[in-house]
């Protein structure tokens, strides 16, 4: 359902550093959104050195774009935001001061997995009961 995805410049982020993180922002997301981690996606994109800036210099923070489903309070996105933001910098070893954590959302309506369209917040059950 969730779709995060981590922008780095390359070698910023080892592999089991990713498998950490991607563990981490699945439990993260799992236990504030009421879903089983297995779906939640996590996908790292690492752009060479050159192609990642900050104030018109080369850079290389952890940018963390999440995409959920509308219907979630506010506090619970600025929670999930928050908890994510620190466990990067727990896992990476990046300072907070380099990673950016933003949230969209758009309705579940917009969205499809496994050839289904996504479930409203609070819907999950059925929907995954229905899956046979």
């Amino acid at each position: 359902m969730p779709v995060y995805t981590c922008t780095t410049t390359q070698s910023t982020l080892a592999t089991d550093t990713k498998a950490a993180l991607a563990t981490e922002i699945a439990r993260i997301h799992a236990e504030i959104n009421h879903v089983p981690s297995t779906y939640v996606n996590v996908v790292f994109h690492e752009l060479a050195p050159d192609s990642l800036y900050t104030d018109g210099r080369p850079a290389s923070p952890v940018l963390v774009n999440g995409w959920v489903r509308e219907g979630h309070s506010a506090a619970d996105t600025t929670r999930l935001a928050t908890e994510i933001a620190t466990a990067v910098s727990r896992i990476t070893g990046v300072p907070s001061s380099r990673v950016l954590v933003v949230m969209q959302s758009s309705p579940a309506s917009g969205a499809v997995e496994g050839g289904r369209v996504l479930p409203e917040p609070g819907q999950e059950q059925a929907w995954m009961d229905a899956s046979g």
